[in-house]
């Protein structure tokens, strides 16, 4: 016979920290207004799946790669 651990749910009372849930990553689409700490307003022209975003900033255009920390839609 074998057994599984079961999952514990987080009781309200208690003195303990529930436990923190992963970040939903942000998805981005072709046209969708951006801002980023370094490079400022840009505009998403091309999405490579969930791994990458090609930013127009005006002046030059970037590749960004996953994590998006630094980037985030308006």
């Amino acid at each position: 016979m074998t057994r599984t651990a079961a999952t514990r749910r987080h009781m309200p009372t208690s003195p303990f920290k529930a436990p923190a849930e992963p970040p939903t990553p942000e998805s981005f689409a072709v046209g969708d207004l951006v801002t980023d700490d370094q490079h400022g307003l840009g505009r998403i022209i091309g999405v490579e799946g969930e791994t990458a975003v090609m930013v127009d900033f005006g002046s030059r255009q970037l590749r960004i790669p996953t994590p998006f920390t630094k980037l985030s839609k308006l």
